[in-house]
């Protein structure tokens, strides 16, 4: 069920970073880029105040959401994954994602050696989540079962 579930998730994730743009939130480091995000001074992080334009770190998130929510639709259609193998790469996908996002983030978080613990978690649960794929696709099935070759499975069309 996690594996159907995966896709949903960040599409849902996806849906959810439209608000941000309304709300003037969740916004990255000032830009010049000709897609910089214009954020009203009220809704500036202290410090920020004499910029006019910020990255637009949740469209940036929007696109990665679907991106990775097609690609894990392929990954489960053409290739033979092993349960749970499609959420262990949403967990590992999502977290890396988010390295990248810490980086260019501006609003408060706990720091830790200089950065945001923000990433530190982000890299802990990327690297947890590949070592749950790999785990996963090593597993062998229970001892007098034989798995159900791909090709033999029924189409999951209606």
């Amino acid at each position: 069920m996690a594996d159907a579930v995966a896709p949903a998730l960040l599409v849902a994730q996806a849906v959810g970073r439209v608000g941000n743009y309304f709300n003037q939130e969740l916004y990255g480091k000032p830009t010049s880029l000709p897609w910089g995000l214009e954020i009203s001074p009220a809704h500036r992080v202290a410090g920020y105040t004499q910029y006019a334009t910020f990255q637009p770190s949740f469209l940036y998130e929007l696109i990665f959401d679907l991106a990775l929510a097609a690609a894990l639709v392929w990954l489960g259609h053409h290739r033979d994954i092993k349960p749970p193998g499609l959420f262990a790469l949403y967990v590992a996908g999502y977290s890396a994602y988010r390295i990248f996002e810490e980086t260019i983030r501006i609003d408060s978080s706990a720091h830790f050696l200089g950065l945001r613990l923000n990433l530190f978690i982000a890299i802990a649960v990327t690297l947890a989540g590949v070592a749950w794929f790999i785990a996963s696709q090593r597993r062998r099935p229970k001892p007098g079962t034989t798995p159900e070759p791909a090709e033999d499975r029924a189409p999951l069309t209606p």
